[in-house]
């Protein structure tokens, strides 16, 4: 991680009229201290997670699984019924599953049955990770005349 001088003088390149002490190196500082607390495997989940929760599908899947267990082909339907691109293909689906269950969020379960059945349901990471995606929602819900404000200004 990057020492306060090199921070110091990251801040200052192409900035030379700043002098003095710079009040953001403070806050860059103390996240460049927590990043290098935590070696890069362990930072992994975070980029990762945060990037899995970004994609278009994955968000969606753990909002529906909230509300219950469900096989394959029953989710993929809910998902195309309440989805903007409103249709995810089964190999797409699959693939976001797995993510999820690999990261302690999906549980998948096999039946012993005839013909074979498997469901999916959030675990308990699963639907903690989902009340706080309730919370980002509605922080964007509640913000989002400003974040059109700002796109209107932009010229979007």
């Amino acid at each position: 991680m990057p020492t306060e001088t090199e921070l110091r003088t990251l801040l200052t390149i192409g900035e030379p009229s700043r002098t003095g002490d710079d009040p953001r190196l403070a806050g860059l500082s103390d996240l460049a201290r927590q990043m290098g607390d935590v070696p890069p495997d362990k930072d992994a989940p975070v980029r990762e997670v945060l990037a899995r929760m970004g994609d278009n599908w994955s968000a969606l899947i753990l909002k529906v699984l909230a509300t219950g267990t469900y096989r394959h082909a029953t989710l993929k339907r809910v998902i195309a019924a309440l989805s903007a691109e409103r249709d995810i293909s089964q190999r797409m689906l699959t693939l976001r599953l797995r993510a999820l269950e690999r990261d302690g969020f999906v549980a998948r379960r096999e039946h012993d049955t005839v013909p074979p059945r498997v469901d999916y349901a959030l675990t308990d990471l699963g639907r903690g990770l989902a009340g706080e995606l309730d919370r980002v929602i509605r922080w964007i819900e509640a913000n989002s005349a400003e974040v059109e404000a700002a796109r209107a200004r932009f010229g979007e």
